[in-house]
């Protein structure tokens, strides 16, 4: 047989190899079809040396391994996001602190909150900003170090229904202070982009849910302090409840 036709025969049974369908045989079958082939169609004055087919079996063995550890990933994906899908669908009705520096008045209903102090101070004020700037300050007085909760009430303060955002300003200047709302999930919806998960809270829309803080209406931590305000009157309510 002339060398040149070798060639062409070679190349034509690899190539029928690599035509046919995957469906007829797994990646590996595929693979000794072609070693096959290139065994069958060697140039005999030039024969392959052996060690490459140990080296081709030795790739194919590992690239397999890792096409098998692949799918095994992919199971495990899944199932993860199955048992998020689950575990979310278990917050609808349950009470959440949530990471937030806006919030959504909605049928005037009042919003509870709570920030964090790091040195104590005697004024603090929140200052609550509609979306065309407009600002009303809520005066909390004197706080010490530690969580300290609020009430947001639209009637006394006059807000409309809107969004707004919140800021802390204390007598002590301190900077970027943690303020967290407290609501009851509505619904779970998950992201059609990323797959990440959202909640809808009254009184903040929909956020994310890596924002969430606490679970539950526990009371405040050991060393906070625990009071309600009334905006207009600056009574102090020393039950309370969110």
């Amino acid at each position: 047989m002339a060398l040149n036709n070798v060639q062409r025969n070679e190349n034509n049974d690899v190539f029928n190899a690599q035509q046919s369908p995957q469906s007829n045989g797994s990646v590996s079958d595929m693979f000794l079809k072609l070693l096959v082939a290139q065994i069958q169609n060697q140039d005999p004055t030039n024969p392959t040396d052996s060690a490459q087919y140990i080296s081709q079996l030795s790739q194919m063995s590992q690239m397999e391994s890792m096409q098998a550890l692949t799918e095994t990933m992919a199971g495990v994906y899944y199932m993860a996001e199955s048992m998020q899908a689950l575990g979310m669908s278990n917050l609808v009705g349950q009470q959440v602190f949530v990471s937030s520096n806006a919030i959504q008045i909605e049928n005037q209903q009042r919003i509870e909150g709570r920030l964090n102090l790091k040195h104590p101070a005697n004024n603090v004020t929140v200052h609550i900003k509609d979306a065309a700037g407009k600002e009303i300050k809520l005066e909390l007085g004197k706080q010490a170090a530690g969580d300290v909760e609020f009430t947001i009430d639209p009637a006394e303060l006059g807000l409309s229904d809107g969004k707004y955002t919140l800021s802390v300003v204390t007598d002590t200047g301190e900077k970027e202070v943690s303020v967290e709302i407290a609501g009851t999930v509505n619904s779970v919806r998950f992201d059609p982009q990323t797959g990440a998960p959202m909640l809808n809270i009254p009184g903040l829309g929909e956020v994310a849910y890596n924002t969430i803080r606490q679970f539950g209406n526990s009371k405040v931590p050991v060393g906070g302090r625990s009071n309600l305000f009334s905006a207009r009157s600056g009574l102090t309510n020393s039950s309370a409840q969110i």
